[in-house]
């Protein structure tokens, strides 16, 4: 895992520039670091590498023999010993010992169909001085970041934002993205930055002549209701098919030339990769936890019994809320984004320790939520639209799930709102699924807290009409999906990239150096889940039940019978949570003043006031507030000079 920047450029670009951009890659690759530039200077490439395959041999940029098409890349291919010896075969000469290089050959066999080919978690930058121009691709679910931005006529690429800030880039604030993330529906292309915007998963980027142009190679399908009604496999050749490919991707995950580790909840998730990654190695795994001192979101114990039942090393990290209060800022600079709960920080501290213990690379369960259904929101929706339940049926379900689910309820189990702006979804869809109409509610909640010239500037927007104008679905037969399926692929395209595997994964994971795996992101395992019966996603009030009998063997009983609870940190309970008086100081500094989007008045009266909010709600306030504080923080932290 590393990072990259590219430019092209009018003129020649500064050497102070391109240092200042490779320095703010450092954390994520500090084993190495490589520059290239065109003779007269106008084409530039920079790489910061963290060495897991080919430690001593893998130094980028890699170049052709011709030294005319120069490549970069962040991520893994897995795979790649299979594609290397055909790629050997057929003639190419290959420089390094790193998996990184298929992808040069790759390109120079088949050109931006490149991408088909490549298999795994990545970002890849190619100069082509031959062809003029130069191509970025990122992978399918958008595990990996890529940032892009054109300014008069030239044109950059980064793997952070604060690259592109670095080069050259100005920092001004993006007045309808903001608006999107309050409701968590922010474009996939779109950052909060104005003039910088995001390769869409699963897209390819070609710049030249100072333009971009994006091409789709990727999409997620699901088959049809009809096709899904006339599924005649069994429940057990499913089953098999399903642990099959699990234990390929977790198996092609664990090969490097380091130790790789475990991020190991309480969860189904996490608990099932850890027993496959552990039946596969001769040595113990190293499995890492996030423990809290509140008993209502610490999964530690159960995830130590876990541990202890596969023969792992095990670590606990017990995140105080003094922890949080010390690292909020740090992870806000490595997200470039909203926080909207602490287990953002939680992962970072996570991270942290696992730098600390001398291990590179982790596996770990994102993406499991998101394929099979296993939020509430895909469960609610589950049940609701079930034709063989009576509505009697459906409410008792509802209200065991709401019963059973105190930590995050007031985020995941709200009522439906009745607003407008939901409109454009039931418009465009026939119906309003429920992750929109949990996290829209967020929103609803958020915007009297803004400032009266920023509700101006955004009143005639609708974030929902945003979202879905520029969300391209290339599935012609979209309509056709189960709604519970159509719910699936609409948080793929958006919240996952956007929030899941920014916060919760790349992004504090690279903060300190560490490479997350992700085999449920493997796109073949998520392209069969696609077409699993519905009812063997979720079986009513038990999600994730094809996970759950495909791993019955390796996990624990508790494991196999617990239900989801979604990784949040606690919420404020007191007024001398330490957390209270960071709030405190963010929201009456100069910065809190200085930023356009919410009035610190209003988010201080509230603070003042949370000790009057019901205990389950306080997740959801506290939510708000974190928004208006990462505001804050953003605007001093990258010096942001304006809104547009």
């Amino acid at each position: 895992m590393c990072g990259f920047f590219a430019a092209m450029t009018r003129d020649r670009l500064e050497s102070g520039r391109i240092d200042q951009a490779l320095l703010q890659l450092r954390h994520r690759g500090p084993d190495d670091s490589g520059i290239w530039q065109s003779a007269d200077q106008r084409w530039s490439i920079g790489h910061t590498r963290l060495s897991i395959v080919g430690l001593d041999n893998g130094h980028q940029p890699v170049h052709s023999s011709d030294d005319q098409v120069h490549m970069v890349v962040n991520g893994e291919f897995y795979d790649y010993h299979r594609v290397y010896a055909e790629l050997h075969a057929s003639g190419a000469k290959f420089t390094t010992d790193s998996d990184s290089e298929i992808a040069l050959h790759l390109y120079l066999q088949s050109g931006a169909q490149a991408a088909h080919q490549l298999y795994g978690e990545f970002s890849v930058l190619i100069a082509d001085q031959k062809q003029d121009m130069m191509l970025a691709i990122r992978d399918r679910f958008g595990i990996k970041p890529l940032f892009y931005s054109i300014i008069d006529g030239n044109v950059f690429f980064a793997s952070e934002i604060k690259a592109l800030l670095a080069l050259g880039v100005p920092a001004v604030w993006d007045a309808e993205s903001l608006y999107g993330e309050a409701f968590w529906v922010r474009p996939n292309e779109n950052t909060l930055f104005a003039h910088i915007h995001a390769v869409p998963p699963g897209c390819y980027a070609i710049a030249k002549r100072g333009q971009i142009r994006i091409y789709p190679y990727w999409d997620w399908q699901f088959p049809t209701h009809t096709a899904l009604q006339q599924d005649d496999r069994s429940f057990t050749e499913i089953c098999e098919n399903f642990r099959e490919i699990l234990a390929r991707s977790i198996k092609k995950r664990i090969v490097a030339d380091v130790e790789v580790g475990c991020y190991l909840s309480g969860g189904i998730d996490s608990c099932a990769i850890a027993s496959f990654a552990q039946h596969e190695m001769s040595r113990p795994l190293s499995t890492f936890t996030v423990g809290f001192e509140e008993s209502t979101h610490n999964e530690s114990d159960i995830a130590a019994a876990q541990a202890r039942a596969i023969g792992a090393d095990h670590q606990i990290i017990t995140v105080t809320r003094q922890d949080i209060a010390d690292a909020f800022s740090e992870a806000v600079w490595h997200a470039e984004n909203m926080l909207t709960n602490g287990n953002a920080v939680a992962k970072f501290l996570l991270s942290r320790c696992v730098k600390r213990s001398g291990i590179k690379a982790v596996l770990t369960g994102e993406g499991a939520d998101e394929i099979l259904g296993g939020y509430l929101p895909f469960r609610r929706d589950a049940i609701l639209h079930d034709q063989t339940l009576s509505e009697a049926q459906k409410a008792a379900l509802l209200a065991d799930m709401y019963r059973t689910n105190v930590a995050t309820r007031a985020i995941f189990m709200q009522n439906q709102p009745q607003s407008p702006v939901f409109d454009p979804v039931s418009d465009r869809l026939g119906w309003l699924p429920s992750f929109y109409a949990s996290y829209g509610a967020l929103g609803l909640r958020l915007l009297p807290f803004l400032r009266d010239d920023f509700t101006q500037r955004i009143r005639q927007i609708n974030p929902f009409t945003l979202l879905f104008d520029r969300l391209s679905i290339t599935c012609s037969d979209f309509s056709q999906y189960d709604r519970f399926n159509q719910a699936l692929y609409l948080n793929a395209r958006t919240f996952l990239p956007n929030q899941i595997l920014t916060f919760l994964g790349d992004r504090m994971e690279m903060a300190h150096s560490v490479e997350g795996r992700l085999p449920f992101l493997d796109h073949e395992l998520a392209e069969f889940a696609a077409a699993i019966p519905i009812q063997m996603k979720t079986n009513q009030l038990c999600e994730k039940y094809i996970l759950r009998e495909a791993s019955k063997d390796r996990v624990i009983p508790e494991v196999y019978r617990r239900q989801k609870q979604p990784f949040a940190a606690p919420p404020i309970r007191h007024k001398k949570d330490p957390v209270i008086n960071f709030y405190y100081d963010i929201l009456t500094s100069v910065a809190a003043e200085q930023q356009p989007v919410f009035n610190p008045e209003k988010a201080l009266a509230t603070l003042d006031h949370i000790s009057e909010f019901p205990q389950d709600q306080l997740i959801a306030v506290e939510s708000n507030i974190q928004f208006m504080v990462c505001a804050a923080i953003m605007q001093e932290q990258f010096n942001i000079s304006d809104i547009i």
